[in-house]
C-alpha cells in the first residue's frame, strides 16, 4: 500500500474514532476535527517517506490512546461527573476471593 493510501487512511481512521469517542458532545467533536485537520494540513508538503512513516506511527498511536483510554464525564452536580464508558471499554472483572487458596 502506498504512502498517500496509508494517510489517508489514518486519516478517516482518527475522524472515525473521534465520533465514537466523543459521541454527544459537540464541543470536544468539533476541536478535535480542528486538531486532526490542522496537523494533516501541518504535515502536507512533507515530502521524505522515512518522516511520513513516522507521522502515520503518531497517528496511530494517538488513535489507539483515544480508542483505549478516553472516557467521557458529564457534569451533574457541582462536584459529581457522571462516568460514560462506551461498550468496547468495558471488561470482565476477575472476582475478588477473601481467602485465597495457597499454592502447595
Amino acid at each position: 500500500m502506498g504512502q498517500a493510501a496509508k494517510v489517508l487512511r489514518l486519516f478517516k481512521t482518527l475522524h472515525r474514532t473521534r465520533q465514537q469517542v466523543f459521541k454527544n458532545d459537540a464541543r470536544a467533536l468539533e476541536a478535535a476535527r480542528i486538531k486532526i485537520n490542522e496537523e494533516f494540513k501541518c504535515n502536507k508538503s512533507e515530502t521524505s517517506p522515512k518522516k511520513i512513516e513516522e507521522l502515520i506511527k503518531i497517528g496511530s498511536d494517538v488513535e489507539l490512546i483515544l480508542r483505549t483510554s478516553v472516557i467521557q464525564g458529564i457534569h451533574t452536580d457541582h462536584n459529581t461527573l457522571k462516568l460514560v464508558p462506551r461498550k468496547d471499554l468495558l471488561i470482565e472483572n476477575v472476582p475478588y476471593c477473601d481467602a485465597p487458596t495457597q499454592k502447595q
